[in-house]
């Protein structure tokens, strides 16, 4: 049991004992450093329970928790504050039961407990991945390690937009003006080849339309009349009946673009369970609508729509149906979500990774689903994240104007091996194993710049500043652990079992960070949030530096103490290397 949850048992222990007053909760904070303790207890929120001056409330609790609290030594209270020193022999024994544990921080789950599917991804088969997927995927990747860390059993997922009238875009270009290009004859991706005549598409489109206004149509008409986005729209309804030769391009286009995604995905570092394709689940739901009808959940209008009035809910009314019997997105997430549980029996919750433009769609998703009765409709939670921004501006797929992400990963490896050679601190590595390092610190600073920040928030993304090897980046942290793995190499004695010493104060500031790490799991997997993750593993690691620069390792005379502060720094690294793999992110040996 932690510290935290001894010290909140007895509060509330003490608080009723001494004043007869049941608390739901006990709210700490780290001790200020220029005041003597270990860890502190706010008094403010207990005052809304018993009124009275905090300084004596504070006095009453700390000496009830000293007289019963083996490990806490003494306290001290300032204003509110209760300041609480902890004993050493806690975080020596705290550290002998944790240094061989290598799944420190992570909880087994139990075999009745329901799982969790996260959706991630989910990219259209008419472009390839860009810098908001990378987000995207990293993001949903980074929850479901986490989820799965805290404790529950995960299913990575994705849908595939493989239909509709964008997709229909990209073939009707290529066979217009392919000339029969084949990823094998031009040497592309086939995800960048398909995308290159998604923009072929628009740029012919656009002239078209210039074409029709300059003989006195209206945009509107011309947007509407020209012949490709009519033949776009005529292969649209010849793929839904099934046509042949348009089937047959279809897949084929459908093949070249997912095997450049698994390059993609494979690279990037991150992967799925099982694939959902949006061909199979478009006509999904339309059977839960006719159910929705009967239980009084959805109406009818006149013209034979069906709608969801959620006005009472303080939303609006959705339609579920249109008039000609077609279904709407709605509708199909709604029947794919159903179609999940019961493809995956054992799904109790799903996780929606998609962008903050949808935060809408998914309110209304989750209600209707609740009013259909579903109990896991309870447990869905939209993963909404904010946009990814470049000093050169927003980003738009049909002009050609996005940052491939494929060549975002190929510059981040550059830039790493451009600062790298700078550094110039790579003697007697092999040509093999600096291109391995500047990838994993490349991608590493990519992913960590991404996952520090709140999903909720807007990122503003700037690659050479990803790659400093100082301040809160992917690549201090790994050079810490790479520092770490130099010691541990050095360290030509056996240090392997436990020992008893009296701690320095650098090394008890290091063992209470360390022993926040099951509690930050539990936190980021109910937050949905990497970046609580990767913000304590920066905050390990400025500690673990404080220590590093204040306390000598294996300079050390005293035998003891040297086996403790080895065991100590191998715990660190081995924390770090656990907590950024729920990142997606590997650790180098060398640096």
């Amino acid at each position: 049991m932690s510290i935290q949850n001894i010290i909140e048992t007895k509060v509330k222990e003490g608080f009723f004992t001494l004043y007869n007053i049941e608390i739901p909760s006990v709210e700490f904070q780290a001790t200020r450093k220029e005041f003597e303790g270990d860890i502190t207890v706010v008094v403010f929120p207990l005052l809304r329970y018993k009124k009275g001056n905090p300084v004596a409330i504070g006095e009453d609790l700390g000496k009830y928790v000293v007289e019963n609290v083996a490990e806490i030594t003494n306290y001290n209270v300032v204003k509110g504050f209760l300041n609480l020193v902890v004993d050493d022999s806690f975080y020596t024994n705290f550290f002998n039961t944790i240094y061989s544990n290598t799944s420190y921080g992570f909880v087994s789950p139990k075999a009745d407990e329901k799982a969790i599917m996260v959706e991630y991804s989910s990219p259209n088969t008419n472009k390839p991945l860009h810098l908001g997927h990378v987000r995207n995927n990293l993001l949903g990747y980074s929850v479901a390690e986490i989820i799965k860390a805290a404790g529950k059993k995960v299913y990575k997922t994705q849908i595939i937009n493989d239909r509709g009238i964008h997709i229909c875009k990209s073939m009707l270009a290529w066979k217009k003006f392919g000339n029969g290009e084949t990823p094998e004859s031009t040497g592309l991706k086939g995800d960048k080849l398909v995308g290159n005549y998604y923009v072929k598409f628009d740029q012919e489109y656009k002239k078209e339309i210039a074409q029709l206004i300059s003989e006195g149509k209206t945009e509107e008409e011309a947007k509407k009349e020209a012949p490709l986005f009519v033949e776009a729209q005529q292969m649209l309804l010849k793929w839904e009946a099934g046509d042949k030769d348009v089937v047959a391009l279809w897949k084929t286009m459908n093949s070249w673009v997912y095997a450049g995604f698994d390059v993609t995905y494979k690279n990037m570092g991150v992967n799925f369970d099982n694939l959902y394709y949006e061909s199979n689940t478009y006509l999904l739901g339309k059977d839960v609508v006719a159910q929705g009808l009967e239980k009084g959940v959805f109406y009818k209008k006149e013209d034979g729509s069906v709608w969801c009035d959620l006005t009472e809910d303080g939303l609006d009314e959705k339609i579920v149906l249109r008039s000609d019997g077609t279904a709407v997105y709605m509708t199909q997430d709604i029947g794919t979500a159903i179609q999940r549980v019961k493809d995956y029996t054992d799904v109790g919750g799903m996780v929606y990774t998609v962008g903050n433009e949808q935060d809408y769609h998914f309110q209304v998703l989750f209600l209707i689903l609740k009013k259909l009765g579903f109990d896991w409709a309870k447990q869905l939670h939209h993963l909404s994240y904010g946009m990814v921004d470049l000093p050169s501006g927003k980003m738009k797929s049909r002009e050609g104007t996005v940052v491939d992400a494929d060549d975002l990963m190929v510059e981040m490896t550059d830039t790493a091996r451009t600062i790298s050679e700078e550094l110039g601190k790579l003697d007697g590595y092999s040509n093999e194993e600096k291109e391995e390092l500047y990838k994993t610190i490349g991608l590493g600073a990519l992913k960590y710049f991404i996952l520090k920040v709140d999903p909720k928030k807007r990122i503003l993304f700037d690659p050479k500043s990803s790659v400093d090897f100082q301040g809160n980046t992917g690549p201090f942290i790994q050079y810490t652990y790479a520092r770490i793995q130099s010691i541990i190499r050095k360290a030509d004695f056996d240090y392997s079992q436990p020992v008893t010493i009296e701690l320095h104060e650098k090394e008890k500031e290091l063992l209470k960070q360390l022993e926040l790490y099951p509690e930050t799991v539990q936190q980021a997997a109910a937050n949905y949030s990497p970046a609580i993750i990767a913000n304590y593993t920066y905050d390990l690691v400025k500690e673990f530096n404080s220590f590093y620069q204040n306390v000598s390792i294996l300079g050390e005379e005293d035998q003891n103490k040297k086996v403790f502060r080895v065991q100590l720094a191998k715990k660190v690294a081995d924390t770090i290397k656990s907590a950024f793999l729920l990142l997606g992110i590997q650790v180098p040996e060398r640096m």
